[in-house]
């Protein structure tokens, strides 16, 4: 079935996008990245020497893959002035996929609070504008705020990424009513970026409709990463051809599967 992913004028097959952070070594890290099939990988350039392109560095692999798009993002920026540096940083360093006329692809995220990790919302949307007027593709991680995500859109963010519980937490999909209203207005992909602690949230999120996810340590804290990989993938694969498909309207009460009609006395 042909369900391809847009994002910035950009066609993908996975829906599942994953970090690179937290395993234990650089094998494991390519192994579960291939485990999830996902096309993009983001890589957090305050957090990893993007110089450093010697065997075995995290640098070196994503150099040799080239088949994956990497995927810059601003963790550990607190204001805007810091995440558009960053990202013309990583823009100056071949990171982001910038091909066929688009811009370089990035993951925009400015914390306002060290402790829980959620986003500031004005200093997001500040930064959301000046990248997105300096020709980047902007993804920004934000709260599961329908209007901020509404003036994301409408500052030309190429899709919003609202976190479904604290980054890390593995809480799983705190707010699916706030999700939907967002699914309801967004006229670009909502792909849901934090909190997912395991492969029945991701089915959770594409089951509401969400566009695709955003998954790190769900992945990378797992008993056996590459085996959670795996689930990942599946699980956002069931949970998009559930949605496709509509599910079945919720009954109070009982509804036997087998016609009441001409029953054998």
């Amino acid at each position: 079935m042909q369900d391809p992913l847009i994002v910035g004028g950009r066609s993908f097959q996975s829906r599942l996008i994953v970090g690179t952070g937290k395993y234990k070594s650089i094998d494991e890290t390519e192994r579960a990245i291939e485990a999830s099939g996902a096309e993009i990988v983001t890589v957090a350039v305050r957090r990893v020497d993007l110089n450093d392109r010697s065997s075995g560095s995290l640098m070196s692999l994503l150099q040799r893959r080239t088949e994956w798009i990497v995927l810059p993002n601003t963790a550990g920026c607190f204001t805007a002035d810091d995440a558009v540096r960053t990202l013309r940083l990583a823009r100056e360093l071949g990171l982001g996929g910038e091909k066929d006329g688009h811009g370089p692809m990035v993951k925009l995220e400015v914390i306002g609070d060290p402790k829980t990790l959620y986003p500031d919302n004005e200093q997001t949307l500040d930064a959301a504008k000046t990248l997105v007027k300096e020709g980047f593709v902007v993804m920004p991680y934000c709260i599961d705020d329908p209007i901020l995500c509404r003036k994301l859109e409408d500052a030309g963010c190429a899709a919003v990424m609202p976190l479904a519980a604290p980054i890390g937490s593995g809480l799983g999909i705190r707010n699916p009513h706030n999700l939907s209203i967002i699914l309801e207005h967004a006229k670009i992909p909502v792909l849901v970026d934090a909190g997912v602690g395991t492969a029945s949230d991701a089915a959770v999120a594409m089951e509401l409709g969400c566009h695709g996810l955003l998954v790190n340590s769900a992945i990378a804290l797992a008993r056996d990463p590459v085996a959670m990989a795996e689930a990942m993938r599946e699980g956002v694969s069931a949970g998009r051809k559930a949605f496709l498909a509509g599910r079945m309207p919720r009954s109070r009460y009982a509804n036997a599967s087998s016609p009441a009609a001409n029953l054998i006395e």
